[in-house]
This record gives structure tokens, C-alpha cells and sequence, in this order.
């Protein structure tokens, strides 16, 4: 499939995924969504891959959806039913084996920042700026919002900012736990790169992705035994594979791991743990 509104590429070991319709400040539409659904698609299937980072073209991360039709060019054609674009684009960035680094340069508003919140960690440049404004377009939040909002920053900020609608900065959203730093424009991607290297150059990659599959499985628990049952089985096949042999051995050797095992190939039989899910149109 030809990518028509997403740059997609692969180097040391990181996909980085543009948007890219830097003419329209990369305003969302049914083509970005197909072409970050199958981005995010080649990225999970390349065990070349450990890391991926999401940015935006030209001084913008996503402006929100593209209206200049008249209506939002990111809803199906379809009057009914209707399936939000966002949230399936956020369901499969949700389902990613990869650990996900958003790095927002520019305005990130409506799905240009409900999309960032299936990602793991998320950078700012000192003049991205974020807004929840559906409910001043006459619409209401998407993307999976109303799931992922009150589990990143409580339910007091949550609401606080999708009533409001407002347009907020950079600090703001960093003192709210929406992003986890603010940097200015030309550090932005190279802090975005440090990082991913961090993760690709030392980790187990099957170790990261069952990491970030409990991490999110977690959020709807209400016992800690639930943890404490999925850490036991992916810790004990973990103990027993060939990453966790590596990892002891290069630690007792004092020399760098050097993981073999891959997502696509090596994960235990009991993942994914969690129960499927189907859209129902009716």
C-alpha cells in the first residue's frame, strides 16, 4: 500500500512515522488515518523494529480534522453507522508490540491530540500547543478519549480540559502529565532519537512489548492479584527463554546483551491475555 499522507522510515532500529500534509498543518483525514493504521502495521511486523516515533511536518504536529469541506473529511461518507476515524487509528497504535515516543512540534488539537495518548511517552517543543475542542465544534471527544484522558491525568484535569475546549500550552500540559517534557524546537527529535535509543540499544524486545501489554491490560483491574498473576507467567517464561538467559549471562559477564528473540516470532502462547473485542454496527 503507498503511503499518501504519512512519511514512513526505518533507521537503527527506529521507525519514525510524519504526518504529513504540511500544506494543511497535517489536518487529519480518511486517507492519514488508512495510512497511519498501515504504518503502524509495517512497523509491528519488522522485528527490525523496537521503537517508534511520531512527529509531524513543518512546524505542526495535526491541526485537528481537515474541515475545509464543510464537515470533518476524517468521518466515513457512510451516514450510518459511524466509526470514528481516531479511534480505530488509536486501537491499533493501542495494540502496538513497540513502545510508542510522540514527539508534538506545533499545534496538536482535537484528534491531532487524542491520538497521542495511546503512546507511551510524550515530548513537547515550547511552542506545541493542545486542545480538546470538539465540544466548541458541536461535537464530542473521540479517539478512545473519554477511556485514556481520566487514566493519564485524573478526572479533575480531564474534564477540566474537555469542557473547555480551550487551546493550552506546552507547560500547561506538562504540569497536567500529558507530556513528560518540554524542549525546544531542535532539541525536540533529538531527545526523541536519545530515547528511542535508550530503549532499542538495551532491551529484550520481547521483554518491551510484554511490558507495555501489562502495563495497559492493568488500567482496568480493580486487585493487584490481576498483576501479580500476568507478572508471575511473563516473568516465569521470560526466566526461562533466551532473552532472560542472555540478559543474566551478559550481566555476570559485564559486557552488552545481545537479545535474538523477536515480537513477531517468540511471544508466549498466552498473548495477547486480554479478551477481544468487536465493533458492532448494530
Amino acid at each position: 500500500m503507498e503511503l499518501k499522507t504519512v512519511l514512513y522510515d526505518r533507521k537503527n532500529r527506529i521507525a519514525t512515522i510524519t504526518l504529513n500534509r504540511p500544506d494543511k498543518m497535517n489536518a487529519w483525514t480518511m486517507d492519514m488515518m488508512n495510512d497511519v493504521i498501515e504504518s503502524f502495521d509495517m512497523a509491528d511486523k519488522d522485528d527490525n523494529v523496537r521503537v517508534i516515533i511520531v512527529n509531524g511536518a513543518n512546524k505542526a504536529f495535526c491541526a485537528g480534522a481537515d474541515l475545509s469541506g464543510g464537515r470533518t473529511r476524517a468521518s466515513s461518507e457512510s451516514d450510518t453507522p459511524h466509526r470514528d476515524s481516531a479511534g480505530q487509528a488509536v486501537l491499533k497504535i493501542y495494540d502496538s508490540k513497540k513502545p510508542v515516543i510522540a514527539a508534538v512540534d506545533g499545534p496538536a488539537v482535537g484528534v491531532g491530540v487524542t491520538i497521542l495518548l495511546p503512546m507511551d511517552i510524550r515530548l513537547a517543543s515550547d511552542r506545541a500547543r493542545f486542545g480538546f475542542v470538539f465540544n466548541r465544534r458541536g461535537f464530542v471527544p473521540e479517539g478512545c478519549c473519554t477511556w485514556f484522558l481520566p487514566r493519564i491525568l485524573g478526572m479533575a484535569r480531564a474534564t477540566e480540559w474537555l469542557y473547555s475546549g480551550r487551546v493550552f500550552s506546552a507547560i500547561e500540559a506538562l504540569e497536567g502529565g500529558l507530556v513528560s517534557q518540554v524542549l525546544r524546537p531542535e532539541k525536540l527529535m533529538p531527545a526523541a532519537i536519545e530515547l528511542a535509543r535508550e530503549i532499542a540499544d538495551n532491551n529484550s524486545a520481547v521483554s518491551t512489548a510484554l511490558t507495555r501489554k501489562m502495563l495497559y491490560s492493568m488500567l482496568s483491574e480493580d486487585h493487584p492479584m490481576a498483576a501479580h498473576i500476568i507478572e508471575s507467567k511473563c516473568f516465569g517464561y521470560m526466566a526461562r527463554s533466551a532473552d532472560g538467559q542472555e540478559g543474566v549471562r551478559s550481566f555476570l559477564e559485564k559486557r552488552p546483551p545481545d537479545f535474538k528473540m523477536k515480537p513477531s516470532t517468540d511471544m508466549p502462547d498466552f498473548y495477547p491475555w486480554q479478551q477481544e473485542r468487536e465493533f458492532k454496527t448494530d
